[in-house]
């Protein structure tokens, strides 16, 4: 028995030190350490004029927003297909699909008049892959063959409410556990045995809705923290984002349909992860429509940011016994990112805000340059460069400069009904480019 304990601690340390290592990996939402980079080398330093070359295109993902998953040659997403939602499979050499399943959940279909399908990208553990549906389908499958390993459902088993541009979280693994977020009174978030699906811990003491954003796991002060933005909760706050806001996708007076926030107050969360008690949280970054974007987390401070009119915020994280306090350093509204995420380089952020892409001090908030650059959009970093995908399908190739907007190659991508949201992936020496079916990869290893 001891010894059987001993090799399943073991598996579980090496699954821990393996998972997502491989640089030529993309294992979850934003990469290996949730921080959209990738740690490749040897890539294009200068595009060709039409851009790098077109490895292969398909167009059989169906409908949706997920971006990719990569691991041991293939490719993960999910997508909606004649009307009924599907976690796919396919091969990274011509992307041919391998496997394809459609969640047992009832709901697993999700239709939204902003467009169909799932928003969240699937998180790879070894030989299993988790994904979250639009309407709140959480499941477990074999990576492998696809096979369905357990599911739950946001709302009926977890007692969730489903925002109103549906669920868009991607699973965060942490150790023997999965981290998701359904919101509900019972609590915004839960934390559930990988293996079995069962609930090991609520935050019950945050009973919050659920918006848009994707958790980190991170180490500060010597304690284990699940950061995550809320949908509302906490003390009544009488501020209401009703103003345009020209880096949203729509006007803030735009509510998703099933969106309420009754007053309450939106915000950024830090929770215990060993028990999912409540350490501290940040409201100004979030707003009441949509807070979509990964927070970032460097040297015990966490800078959060959304749009429609709101910008972003800096805490230091201290710690005085059991008690945290996150004391807020500088806040600049500019850097009001909608969907497409924040970089670090090298102490500098990089991210659309308002009016273009933004590069910001992180420790000090200055802001260092501003460019149109792609318009709004989505962007990761690898090699020293940032891939730069704006909504209206414009591709750009641009340094990770802290003095001066560089750019490095530009094309355009055929475009289709909806904005393009779904995130680039870097990947084994590719670029991938999603948008709705349609799934391109180039090639950007440099010869």
């Amino acid at each position: 028995m001891r010894l059987c304990v001993g090799v399943l601690i073991v598996a579980s340390l090496l699954t821990r030190l393996t998972f997502g290592q491989s640089p030529t990996d993309w294992p979850q939402w934003r990469g290996a350490q949730r921080d959209g980079r990738s740690t490749e080398t040897g890539l294009l330093k200068q595009w060709p004029e039409k851009g790098p070359r077109v490895v292969w295109k398909v167009s059989h993902l169906g409908e949706g927003y997920s971006s990719l998953a990569v691991q041991g040659g293939r490719l993960f997403t999910q997508g909606n297909i004649d009307g009924q939602g599907f976690v796919l499979c396919l091969k990274a050499e011509d992307g041919a699909v391998v496997w394809k399943t459609h969640p047992p959940q009832e709901d697993a279909q999700y239709k939204h008049q902003k467009g169909n399908g799932a928003r969240g990208t699937p998180t790879l553990d070894g030989d299993r892959a988790y994904v979250i549906g639009g309407g709140g389908d959480l499941t477990c499958l074999q990576t492998e063959t696809g096979k369905v390993i357990w599911s739950k459902h946001f709302t009926s088993d977890l007692g969730g409410s489903r925002p109103g541009w549906g669920f868009s979280e991607s699973p965060l693994i942490d150790g023997d556990r999965v981290i998701v977020t359904p919101g509900g009174s019972e609590g915004c978030v839960v934390a559930l045995n990988k293996l079995t699906g069962e609930i090991v811990w609520r935050s019950s003491d945050v009973p919050d809705k659920a918006h848009y954003c994707s958790a980190i796991v991170v180490e500060s002060h010597g304690v284990r923290q699940v950061i995550q933005f809320t949908g509302g909760g906490g003390k009544k706050s009488g501020r209401r984002n009703r103003q345009r806001d020209d880096n949203a996708a729509t006007p803030n007076t735009e509510k998703p349909e099933s969106e309420d926030s009754g007053g309450l107050t939106p915000r950024v969360v830090g929770l215990d992860a060993e028990t999912g008690k409540l350490l501290w949280s940040y409201n100004k970054p979030a707003n009441s429509t949509a807070n979509v974007a990964t927070p970032i987390f460097h040297n015990n401070r966490v800078f959060a940011s959304s749009a429609y009119n709101t910008g972003g915020g800096l805490v230091q994280l201290s710690r005085s016994d059991d008690k945290f306090v996150a004391d807020e350093i500088y806040f600049e509204k500019k850097m009001a990112n909608h969907h497409g995420g924040i970089v670090l380089v090298d102490g500098f952020m990089y991210g659309f805000g308002s009016g273009g892409l933004i590069c910001q001090n992180f420790e000090t908030g200055a802001i260092v340059w501003q460019a149109r650059s792609v318009s709004k959009g989505s962007l990761v970093y690898a090699d020293g460069h940032l891939y730069c995908f704006g909504e209206k399908n414009e591709m750009a190739l641009v340094e990770a400069n802290s003095k001066e907007y560089v750019e490095k190659g530009r094309f355009e991508v055929d475009r289709g009904d909806y904005p393009t949201w779904a995130h680039p992936v870097v990947a084994g020496g590719r670029l991938y480019l999603r948008d709705m079916q349609n799934l391109t990869s180039y090639d950007i290893q440099a010869k």
